[in-house]
Parts: structure tokens; sequence; C-alpha cells
């Protein structure tokens, strides 16, 4: 039977098989995982739709395949054959239905905490990953029987049941023992050595490209007084988390900013495509969350209708979906304008590149104390750059300033006393 490749999303229609998780010869059952494929929108593995034995690979790792094209070719077993032959007679379309489970980054690398020789490849799927956390398995720890000593699903639900049976040899303790997703290290390249490209990491690049050379960039930065703000956010902290339970972040208040200054300049909230700029209804930001080499774009749908509260919240569930490899290719679908706090690792000035086909993103940069002149006085002030690149195709710096200071207004609009968070 022929596994092709799945449609990821509404405007999606390709992928790149980043790696197998299977080789020729696996016997695999229905919904485990075959393949890893990564597209500019969401990162995937591809399940089989029936229980099986792996025939032939047809796509090579690093091939880049448009849906609906053949990846991998399976020998059903005779159950899924008998099945298959009785779904014929209603629909044919049944045979090569496809389902696609989520994650967000494709491998991990593990360092082994022992000095006997390693007993695995040390790269995991997200499901193997995900069961050797959940039973406090130490993947280093696993006998690899896969491709190239991958383990696979099999290998880790034989060390489940041999734990249950009492025989811990490839059992971590849980007793004073870290999760294993504590233990996931990252090899860092070393001088003088090459990093081959690929992945995620290779799909950014061109996305990065593409910009860069179809949208013509221009830049503008402006300085905004965020004292008030940063004394309105310290009053709700405490109440705000013990109350909600998550974070109330300084870029909660920016994002709100920004989603108002949209609805107030729409030009901003818009698209060239074709030769025509396409004005946008929902004002929906993307914002930037980075895991490792990885760089994830999620969206907050209908910002501008969100409190403070409400934005906070997604904020906090998109950025955990991130890094715990859950977004959904809905999280990350439909953005119109991107928002990317830069400050959080403490730059203070960044020229940033278009998210294409968007018409402008808008670094929000470290908020610090500084001296200023007020009324011809020295005070201190918490002051933030707010720099934005925008697609001169669209917008001109007349419209781009109006829009900078509209949300410059805003974020010193602020206060205690003035200020909503519900």
């Amino acid at each position: 039977m022929e596994i092709k490749m799945p449609k990821l999303g509404e405007s999606v229609h390709e992928g790149t098989i980043e790696q197998w998780l299977v080789s020729v010869g696996d016997k695999v059952e229905e919904y485990d995982p075959l393949c890893e494929v990564i597209t500019d929108k969401v990162t995937a593995e591809v399940p089989s739709s029936y229980a099986g034995t792996i025939r032939e690979i047809v796509v090579e790792e690093g091939t880049t395949v448009a849906i609906d094209e053949v990846i991998c070719i399976l020998d059903a077993d005779d159950a899924t054959l008998e099945d298959t032959e009785s779904s014929q007679s209603e629909s044919e379309d049944n045979n090569n239905k496809q389902q696609v489970e989520q994650s967000q980054e494709p491998t991990f690398e593990q360092s082994s905490t022992t000095n006997d020789a390693p007993k695995n490849n040390g790269r995991y799927s997200p499901v193997v990953f995900k069961l050797a956390s959940e039973h406090q398995i130490d993947l280093a720890q696993v006998v690899g029987t896969g491709f190239e000593g991958r383990v696979t699903k099999k290998d880790i639900e034989k060390v489940i049941k041999e734990g249950t049976n009492k025989t811990p040899s490839t059992i971590v303790a849980p007793k004073d023992t870290p999760k294993v997703s504590k233990q996931v290290t990252y090899n860092e390249p070393s001088p003088g050595s090459a990093i081959p490209v690929n992945g995620v990491r290779k799909q950014i690049a061109q996305n990065m490209v593409n910009s860069v050379n179809e949208i013509p960039h221009a830049w503008m930065m402006v300085e905004a007084d965020a004292t008030d703000l940063v004394k309105t956010r310290n009053y709700h902290k405490q109440s705000f988390k013990e109350s909600e339970g998550y974070n109330l972040t300084f870029f909660a208040f920016f994002v709100k900013a920004v989603a108002e200054g949209l609805k107030a300049y729409p030009l901003l909230n818009s698209s060239w495509q074709d030769s025509e700029i396409v004005m946008h209804k929902d004002v929906n930001i993307s914002i930037a969350v980075a895991d490792e080499d990885k760089l994830y774009v999620p969206v907050i749908k209908n910002a501008d209708e969100k409190s403070i509260k409400g934005i906070a919240r997604e904020i906090n569930e998109l950025a955990h979906k991130a890094r715990n490899k859950k977004l959904r290719t809905e999280d990350m679908q439909g953005g119109t304008f991107t928002v990317n706090n830069t400050g959080t690792f403490g730059s203070v000035s960044s020229m940033g590149i278009i998210n294409h086909p968007q018409a402008g993103i808008l670094q929000i940069e470290s908020v610090i104390k500084k001296p200023v002149v007020i009324d011809d006085m020295i005070a201190i002030r918490n002051m933030v750059n707010l720099c934005i690149s925008i697609d001169h195709r669209i917008l001109d710096g007349l419209q781009a300033g109006r829009f900078m200071n509209f949300v410059k207004t805003r974020i010193e609009q602020y206060s205690i006393e003035h200020t909503s968070i519900y």
C-alpha cells in the first residue's frame, strides 16, 4: 500500500522529509510515526495509515515533495487488507487517508550519563521521548533496535513492560532522579567544524532569503517612556500570578498597544499579493518563539478584541506549546503582523526581517533605566526602543511614522489608575 505526503495546512503544498523513523523491513502498527516532515508553517510526524511491514522507502531524507506524492510503500497485514477491501466498496479515497500528529521539534539529542558504550544513536522521536518522560526512563540506557541504532516505540514499550516485571536494568529509579526532559542536551558545534544546514534551519533560511529578495525593507525606530507601564505591571504582577496561575508580562502590554495601532492604521495590517494590497479584516499578531535552533511563529488571533489578561494567557499558552513540541498547524496560520520580543535577550536596537507576506514586523527591545530630560530637568525613566521593519511597496514613512507614534503614545498612557488588565 502506498503512503502519501499528507496535506499539512491550507496553504501548504509541499513538505520536506527531515528524517525517517523506520527502515525497510520494520513492522509498524496503525498510527505509528513513519517520518518527520517540515514545511514553512509546521513540523509534523506522518503516522502510518495501516498496520504492516515497510517494503520500500521512496523518498530520501532531505527531499521536498508535493502533497499526495508517494513517500513509502507498506505491505499491509491480513487484517488491514480485509478492512481495506471492505471499505473500498464504499469509497476508494479511504485507502489514502492521512492523519498527522503534530510535534515541534523533530529529534532530541541526549548525552549518556554513564561511561558505557552507547546503546543507541542518541536521537529520539517525539513519541519515544514522550513515553520515556512519562515513565521516567533513561533513554541513554535503552537499546535501540531501529535503523542505525534508533530507539523505536516498541523498544520503549518493552522497557516499560520489563520495569513492571521488576527488571530495572534500563529504568532510572524515580527517587531523586530528574525527569528525562531535564537531561536533554544539545551538541554545540566545535570551532573549525562544518554544520550541515537542514531541517527547520534550512526552511528558516529559505524564508528569510525570500523575504529579503522580494520585499524592499525600510526601517524606523522610536523611543517610548515605559515608566508608568512598568509601575502598572509591577502593581498587578503578584495578584495576577496568584489568581490566574501564569505571569503578567510586559510583552502583553506591548502586544495590546500594537493590536490597537493596527486597528487604527489598517494599512499596516495588510499584505502585497499579486501586485495588489490586500487589507486583512482580522488583527492576528504573530509572535516569535525560539527553542534552541528552532524558531516558531504562533499567532494570537483577533488580538484587538482581547484584554491584556487574554493576550497574556495566549502568549503563555503558545510559548508553552512551542517549547513542549505541541504547536499545531492552526496555531501558526493566519498571522497578519509580527511582534518580536527581542528585549528578552537584552537587545536595545535591531532590524527584523519581515515575516513574508506580512507588511511589517515590530521589535520590542529591552526596557532599561536611563536619564532623560523632562521639563528641562534630568529624570531616571524606564525607556524602551520600538524598531519596525516595513514593506516599502505598501508603506511609506508617513504611514509607518503615524502608526509608531500611536503605539508609543499608547504605551506611555498605561497607568495604575486608568489601565484595565481584564
